[in-house]
């Protein structure tokens, strides 16, 4: 976890009537920003992916998919892209999670942004066109633009929870955060 500083609420998982439901398998999440001006610091956002057991599923992580850690012990989660400054056409930043493959040792997955605090104290509503949106395959789950997160340093964006089935659902999850990085990958499952 060293190393960092570089609501509402709704099922949203595939549902079908009985017990044939799938529930999720690949997710993606993809992460845009506008780069800052000539001059000024980077604005630099990191998608994080916290994932919690089914023992604790509120507690500490029992790993986490950052920047610096980029792929998951069980290779089932992989952080693709990382952008220190939202440079470049379509997502800066994109995570994979392949929720079918987990272990079933683990009941919840929380996935969040950052923003690193290098320049100075930076807020969503400082980053200009940031956006991130959930797919499985051509199907968003979420999608939003952290404008109602505004004053926040970080915040959650959606939780992925094991039903007593074994099925994946999707809630989104915008919650706001003051909190740097590493501090945030501390806390964000608590809610």
């Amino acid at each position: 976890m060293s190393g960092l500083n570089k609501e509402t609420s709704g099922n949203l998982g595939r549902q079908a009537s009985g017990s044939l439901s799938k529930g999720l398998g690949k997710v993606k999440v993809s992460l845009m920003w506008d780069p800052s001006p000539l001059g000024m610091p980077d604005h630099d956002l990191d998608i994080i992916a916290g994932t919690y057991s089914a023992e604790d599923p509120h507690g500490k992580p029992a790993y986490l998919v950052h920047f610096d850690q980029r792929l998951s012990p069980d290779g089932t989660i992989n952080l693709n892209r990382d952008s220190r400054t939202g440079a470049g056409f379509g997502a800066d930043e994109v995570m994979t999670l392949e929720l079918d493959r987990l272990s079933s040792s683990y009941a919840r997955v929380v996935v969040g942004v950052a923003i690193q605090q290098n320049g100075g104290h930076k807020t969503f509503g400082d980053v200009p066109n940031t956006g991130v949106q959930v797919v499985e395959g051509y199907t968003e789950l979420v999608a939003d633009d952290f404008s109602g997160v505004a004053g926040a340093t970080a915040a959650t964006v959606v939780e992925f929870v094991r039903d007593s089935r074994g099925v994946w659902e999707c809630r989104r999850a915008v919650r706001g955060f003051d909190a740097d990085p590493e501090a945030f990958a501390a806390v964000m499952g608590r809610a």
